[in-house]
């Protein structure tokens, strides 16, 4: 019983919630909120799977408990064993997962690294910007972020963009850099890179990638106008799709991907979905009840695991 209701938790937190999350309004309303529920979606879906596998892995000589396993009781008579949990188990597969993460964030910050040491070497400091200028002719706009973080403009975006579209473009990269997106980035980076064909993981990361740059849009707003910064963004997506080849620009504006290093561009992802959500109201702050549920989602599907098959103590 148990295990079914794992399979179906896993089930529904894979695949079906996925689907129908996917481009909903109400977390792009609250962008930065949306983000950290697909994480906690995440972070649920890989403590089911492994309270599946622990189970699926135990003899089946064990009794279950219930919740009365978790008070002193009698033991059972005769054939059956006690039910008793290899905790451990659980714990170093939840270690191996940790250090997966960790490798995933020491490689991107290794290339992080490469990246910035490359740039302090070609780039020139603005100081009107407080960025880095890259000579290159193709419009670009992104930053590397991190403890050293940096601001790049190509000096293809300076020739393209007027200074509000500037303006808008650098408030949006520190919009990143302040909100530590990356970290965000990172676990749904690697359960994607674990899980690629699961709908969780495929939908997920490209959701979170969305929700973020859309985040780093509400705080650029503090400084800019909705129709600046729509502006900037369509100048330099439109480059982006009529440049040969893509180039660099704004972290991959014609790919709509990432740049090298880990970077986080202006125009890199959902520039549509973007510009449309900026003709909208803005959704205001998260409740605390949204709060208190995306910090309660990762351990819900321990609640089946104590109510049907909890350790004798």
């Amino acid at each position: 019983m148990t295990l079914a209701l794992l399979v179906l938790y896993l089930a529904v937190t894979g695949v079906l919630l996925p689907r129908r999350l996917t481009g909903s309004a109400r977390l792009q309303a609250r962008p930065a909120a949306g983000a950290a529920l697909w994480l906690a979606l995440m972070a649920s879906f890989t403590v089911a799977l492994l309270l599946a596998a622990h189970h699926a892995v135990e003899p089946f000589a064990h009794e279950p408990a219930g919740l009365l396993g978790l008070f002193p009781h009698a033991e059972p008579t005769g054939g059956l064993l006690p039910h008793t949990h290899d905790w451990w188990l659980l714990a170093a597969a939840g270690a191996v997962v940790a250090a997966l993460v960790t490798a995933v964030g020491v490689r991107t910050g290794r290339a992080r690294r490469r990246h910035r040491a490359v740039l302090d070497l070609v780039a020139v400091r603005d100081g009107r910007w407080g960025a880095l200028v890259l000579e290159h002719a193709h419009p670009a706009v992104y930053c590397l972020p991190g403890r050293r973080s940096r601001v790049v403009l190509s000096r293809g975006a300076l020739r393209l963009l007027d200074e509000r579209q500037l303006a808008a473009a650098v408030a949006h990269e520190h919009g990143h850099i302040r909100g530590r997106h990356h970290l965000f980035r990172l676990p749904a980076d690697t359960f994607a890179l674990l899980l690629g064909p699961l709908p969780l993981a495929r939908l997920g990361r490209s959701e979170v990638a969305l929700l973020l740059e859309m985040a780093a849009d509400d705080a650029a707003l503090a400084q800019v106008s909705r129709g600046e910064l729509a502006s900037a963004l369509c100048t330099l997506a439109t480059a982006g799709a009529s440049a040969p080849g893509g180039g660099v620009s704004g972290g991959g504006v014609a790919s709509g991907g990432t740049a090298d290093g880990g970077a986080l561009g202006v125009a890199a992802t959902g520039v549509l979905a973007r510009v449309r959500r900026l003709a909208r109201p803005g959704g205001g702050r998260p409740q605390p009840a949204w709060r208190l549920g995306v910090l309660a989602l990762p351990v819900l599907p321990v609640l089946p695991y104590l109510l049907a098959c909890a350790p004798h103590p």
